[in-house]
């Protein structure tokens, strides 16, 4: 498969995402079934940001480095896409839990730097 197929199935990944996110966001109440509309609005979210954030990073890491190999960048992109996904839905989830503060944020940030040092160091 060519990049560009690649590109848009994570593409159209992000258009149903987004489109059931708002979906979950006006048509279901939190009130009458908490567990199921916060379940829903955390996936959908996730799978959204994960692709949104995929299509970016290829584009930006495809604008830096143009005489590198496409794949490489999208594994690349994949891997980070989902690691800013789950940096995001952790804050969701802390502020929700409202135990958010400024410190449990740093430490949040630095695991994922850490995760993403470990892959970047290991794939060498």
């Amino acid at each position: 498969m060519t990049h560009q197929k690649y590109l848009s199935i994570i593409g159209l990944a992000a258009l149903l995402s987004w489109i059931g996110w708002f979906v979950v966001l006006f048509k279901l109440t939190p009130f009458e079934s908490t567990g199921m509309a916060l379940g829903f609005f955390f996936m959908t979210l996730f799978l959204a940001l994960s692709c949104t954030f995929a299509i970016f990073g290829f584009y930006i890491r495809l604008w830096l480095n143009r005489n590198e190999v496409y794949y490489h960048h999208i594994n690349i992109s994949l891997r980070q896409g989902v690691l800013l996904s789950l940096l995001t839905m952790g804050a969701l989830a802390l502020q929700l839990a409202t135990v958010l503060t400024w410190w449990t944020g740093i430490l949040l940030i630095t695991s994922v730097v850490l995760i993403e040092l470990y892959f970047a160091i290991s794939a060498k």
